[in-house]
Formats: C-alpha cells, sequence, structure tokens
C-alpha cells in the first residue's frame, strides 16, 4: 500500500508560537512537553505529525521493545547496553513516528505490566510494555489530555520529566527508558487542566484560528492544493523541510555545549520572583527553553533575548491569576513585566 503523503510542515500558515514550542521540545524533550490550547481546526495534529515527518532517519536498535535510539548511549535500556559492549547490537534505520494515546486508556496500557506470577516462579523479572515503551524516541500525542483521568495524566508528566518509565507491582519494579516528546492538545471550552498539572507541562501555547484575511486566504489555498496533488504540493516545500531538519540536528549538537551565565541565572530567577511564579519548575524551564533556543540560533551562550523569548512560552500557564482573569490578562501581566525589565 502507497503511504500517504503528510502536510509540509513549512506549508502551515501562521501558529508560529505553537511551531516554535514543537521543534524546542524535539531538539530537547527535557523541557517537558507541550500543551496546546485552542479551538479545533487551527492544525494541532497536522502540525505534530508534520514535524514528526520532515525529520530524518536514525539508527535504532533491532529486536527492542523500546526502541532505543543508538546514538543516545546514556538512555538505552539495559540489555542493549549489554549487547552494544559485547558487539552484538544490531541495528535498523527508522524515522521519528508520533504515538496516538487514547484518553480512555488504563494505567496498565499506558505504562505497561509486571507479570508477577512468572518472576515469583523463576525469579525473572517479565515486562509487558506499554504505550510509553512505544514512545521512546517518538512524539506521544494525547489529543483532548484534559478530558484524561489526572492519575494518566500524572504518569506522562512523570516519564516526560524523568525520560524513564518506573513500574512497581506487589514489591517488583521494573524501569525502562522513556524519552519521549510529549505533545497535549485540548479545548478549553470543555474544561481545563487541574493547575498541578497544567504547571507540569513544559510549555503552553493558546492557538485560534486566523483572522487577518490574507493568511486565512493563504491557509484555504494551500490546503486545496494539498488535496489535489499532495505530491506535487509537498515537494514545492522539501528545500523549506530540508533546512529546518538540518537546522534542527545542528541544534541537538550543538545543545550540551550551551553555556548559561550567572547573570543569566539571575534574570530568569528575578522575573519569577517579579510575577510571583510558585515554586522553581518555572525558573527551571525557562533556563532549559532558553537553552535550546540559543542551540537553535547556533550560539554557545544564552543571553537576555532567549530568556524573554523562553519567559513568553514557559510563564503564562504559571501565573496567578486573579478571579475572573482569562489567559488574556496573564499575557498581559508577563508582557508588562518583560517591558520593565528591559527598562
Amino acid at each position: 500500500m502507497k503511504l500517504q503523503t503528510v502536510y509540509p510542515f513549512p506549508a502551515i500558515v501562521g501558529q508560529d508560537r505553537m511551531k516554535l514550542a514543537l521543534i524546542l521540545n524535539v531538539i530537547n524533550p527535557r523541557i517537558g512537553g507541550v500543551l496546546i490550547r485552542g479551538e479545533k481546526g487551527t492544525a494541532k495534529s497536522t502540525a505534530v505529525r508534520a514535524l514528526a515527518d520532515l525529520l530524518p532517519q536514525r539508527g535504532v536498535a533491532q529486536d527492542c521493545p523500546f526502541g532505543c535510539i543508538v546514538s543516545d548511549v546514556e538512555m538505552m535500556c539495559d540489555d542493549c547496553r549489554a549487547r552494544r559492549e559485547a558487539g552484538r547490537l544490531s541495528t535498523h534505520s527508522a524515522k521519528m513516528r508520533v504515538v496516538d494515546l487514547p484518553i480512555s486508556a488504563t494505567e496498565d496500557r499506558v505504562a505497561g505490566t509486571l507479570d508477577i506470577e512468572h518472576t515469583l516462579k523463576t525469579g525473572e523479572k517479565r515486562f509487558e510494555p506499554g504505550v510509553l515503551a512505544q514512545a521512546n524516541g517518538n512524539i506521544l500525542y494525547v489529543d483532548e489530555v484534559n478530558l484524561m483521568d489526572d492519575h494518566i495524566v500524572d504518569i506522562l508528566l512523570d516519564a516526560a520529566a524523568m525520560g524513564v518509565n518506573f513500574v512497581e507491582r506487589e514489591g517488583i519494579s521494573f524501569t525502562h527508558p522513556a524519552s519521549f516528546v510529549l505533545v497535549g492538545t485540548m479545548n478549553p471550552e470543555e474544561g481545563d487542566l487541574r493547575p498541578q498539572l497544567l504547571d507540569r507541562f513544559g510549555l503552553v501555547v493558546e492557538v485560534t484560528g486566523e483572522q487577518e484575511l490574507a493568511a486565512r486566504t493563504q491557509v484555504i489555498k494551500r490546503r486545496l492544493a494539498f488535496e489535489a496533488n499532495p505530491e506535487g504540493f509537498a515537494h514545492g516545500f522539501q528545500e523549506h523541510q530540508t533546512r529546518l531538519a538540518d537546522e534542527i540536528e545542528r541544534a541537538k549538537h550543538l545543545l550540551a555545549r550551551v553555556d548559561v551565565p550567572d547573570s543569566i541565572v539571575e534574570l530568569a530567577a528575578r522575573i519569577a520572583i517579579e510575577l510571583g511564579v510558585d515554586g522553581h519548575r518555572a525558573d527551571i524551564t525557562t533556563i532549559k527553553t532558553a537553552q535550546t533556543l540559543s542551540a537553535l540560533h547556533g550560539r554557545e551562550q544564552v543571553g537576555r533575548e532567549e530568556i524573554l523569548e523562553a519567559a513568553q512560552l514557559a510563564l503564562p500557564h504559571r501565573l496567578r491569576r486573579r478571579p475572573l482573569e482569562d489567559e488574556t490578562g496573564s499575557a498581559e501581566q508577563l508582557s508588562q513585566t518583560l517591558a520593565e525589565i528591559l527598562q
């Protein structure tokens, strides 16, 4: 069967903040994922699948239930690491893919299960992998995450933050790599996430339909052109696709070398203090996001502009809201504080 052509990522009109948040999480999954909030029909799902499609193939361990990425030795499972040291690790090439998680998924379906009876009889651990095992090295996409059970969302956010999945049953435990890009989407009209869960998403972006006539017309024209000739339309954006993929790969390699001066750390802390943000997750996420932005810009040191740009992605959903205040009020508060700091 012929593979379906995916709508090109660079062909998506507008939604720049959403696209940037997705790119940053692909470069650095430790940011903690992105929650995309907005009305239906605003290219949320299209952007996620398009980004995965443009990324190059990478080496993946053969016969590994967790699909360990061979270039990331630190995140390999114990079996793959042992096979690598013994020179017996076979590999194959595979692209990053999007793993969908239904909102009805149970804990065992998400985290996987341990066969306790087998372990007690033989002394060997037998683990049945779940969705988090499939998601390792990929994008985990959760549509309508606000309708999912809070406990399941907790499990997802824990794994996204730590890069590992820890399963324990009856005193028996098992750990496996689960380094993935977590992307949640939701329509606020159907209910919001609890603040405690919202805070644990690294970045949150708001999306709306294009309200400027030229941009909205462009959305329609491009979609119709794609549906009329998917391959021809995609070919027209191939150069843009390749250039963006190269930028992302360069940023991944540069990220570990990006330095954060003490003055920049102090700036991130000052912003959080002046905004009255609870805890320290906001500061740390802002720094991680700024480092990733610097890598994307080809810079080896974080500057003020990266911190200020990162703050606009990492802080709005963590601000304390006054009664009856909406996201617009929080965004205005953030913009005003950042403007004052720049003076």
